[in-house]
């Protein structure tokens, strides 16, 4: 082969390396650190979103953080230790309160009820209320959702928090769990799979659900901070076609469906528990239709929070929400349904 031959090989080949580099380059995905306020069944879609390749799809690459805990979750987003947040709304109403500059805002919401259940000591099929009057309930940091829904239910029920029932709020949200099978307290609220596996392993019986007692809440909610959204708006409205994609895709398959997308998620639950835990979600109208947080859902939040001592001023709707990425993604998802 002549010399000329092989420089002209090796310049082809370093032509067609640096394009398919070049190209890969492009196809980088942006990695965004997401906090979670838990790791939670109680979030399908969003994992079911991160199975099917729904962010991907957008371009981007999701790093789950558990934030344990809303109060936790926020400080990680605020500092920038997280680029997207994943907790109840109240935080970011708490965090506007405070004057920040740079306060977090509420784009898309994925759950619209409550996603605990009361958990007792003994198997009570029968169980209603009243047998809570005397007793201590473990229910989570003052000021939380997961804590202040409880007390709503509590008064719902004609029970008055501190008075009826001593509602613990001095245990983390982490060790809730751990707290009420060393013995404190004699019920605690749960998220599943953590309630559920207690169970199957007789430390603990599901006695009521905290979201079918409840009703209609904006529950959990994405946010960031005004700076980010501002600066990213293609990486938010990507992010809300993806969650939306994956609200669909749990709303469209079986529980076995979706039981099969969490498993890598939850690896350590059984999928009989993943599809009985999808199947008790889906009864109680768990997820959101669509994404789109409304001031009505807002308000009602702000009544439970006012009822629970915590809000001493409401933070304006349009300061604290925007919708027009969730009503992007909407009409986004819809056009590429059509078009597919």
């Amino acid at each position: 082969m002549s010399k000329f031959r092989v420089i002209s090989l090796l310049l082809a080949f370093i032509l067609i390396t640096a394009i398919v580099l070049t190209g890969c380059q492009n196809d980088e995905l942006e990695n965004i650190k997401l906090v979670e306020v838990t790791h939670s069944v109680f979030y399908a879609p969003q994992y079911v979103a991160i199975t099917n390749g729904f962010f991907e799809e957008e371009g981007l690459d999701i790093e789950l953080i558990n934030g344990q805990g809303a109060d936790k979750s926020m400080t990680a987003l605020l500092s920038g230790q997280a680029d997207i947040g994943f907790m109840g709304p109240e935080a970011s109403v708490y965090v506007y309160n405070q004057d920040k500059e740079d306060y977090a805002v509420n784009f898309a919401q994925l759950t619209q009820k409550d996603g605990s259940f009361l958990v007792g000591r003994e198997d009570d099929p029968n169980f209603t209320f009243d047998k809570l009057k005397g007793k201590t309930v473990i229910g989570g940091r003052v000021g939380g959702m997961p804590e202040m829904t409880l007390e709503y239910v509590l008064r719902e029920n004609g029970l008055e928090p501190g008075e009826d029932v001593n509602v613990r709020t001095d245990i983390q949200f982490a060790v809730m769990a751990g707290a009420f099978t060393g013995g404190e307290g004699d019920y605690v609220t749960l998220f599943e799979p953590v309630a559920t596996t207690m169970e199957k392993e007789n430390k603990g019986y599901i006695v009521a659900s905290i979201g079918a007692e409840g009703g209609y809440i904006p529950y959990t909610c994405y946010s960031a901070t005004r700076s980010y959204i501002d600066e990213n708006p293609d990486i938010i409205q990507g992010f809300t076609n993806a969650v939306y994609k994956g609200m669909l895709w749990v709303q469209s398959h079986s529980a076995d469906d979706v039981a099969e997308a969490l498993q890598e998620h939850f690896p350590d639950t059984d999928k009989d528990i993943l599809v009985e835990l999808v199947n008790r979600y889906k009864s109680q109208d768990t997820w959101r239709p669509d994404p789109v947080l409304t001031e009505d859902g807002l308000t009602h939040m702000f009544e439970i929070m006012e009822g629970a001592g915590q809000l001493d001023k409401r933070a304006p709707y349009e300061k604290v929400v925007t919708t027009k990425f969730a009503e992007k993604a909407i009409e986004n998802v819809t056009l590429e349904i059509k078009v597919n």
